[in-house]
């Protein structure tokens, strides 16, 4: 899945496009308790995603791969 758009939500929700036209929403939330997500906790960081197509990630260094977020989507 390659993501062509991305918008983060104040409750830790990613509402994704993809490439084919599914949208859909990805809950990072359960991430939230891994040291590498630790920083997200603040909603201001995990408003800063930026779109890497096959991943999106944070300036902290947290990523996910747009497989992982294909697997967990909630389609809308």
């Amino acid at each position: 899945m390659r993501i062509i758009d991305i918008n983060p939500q104040p409750n830790w929700i990613l509402s994704i496009v993809a490439e084919d036209g599914r949208k859909g929403k990805f809950d990072v939330s359960p991430y939230l308790k891994f040291e590498a997500f630790e920083e997200l906790r603040d909603i201001e960081e995990f408003m800063k995603v930026v779109n890497g197509g096959y991943f999106v990630e944070w300036d902290c260094g947290a990523d996910l791969s747009a497989d992982t977020i294909e697997a967990n989507l909630e389609l809308s």
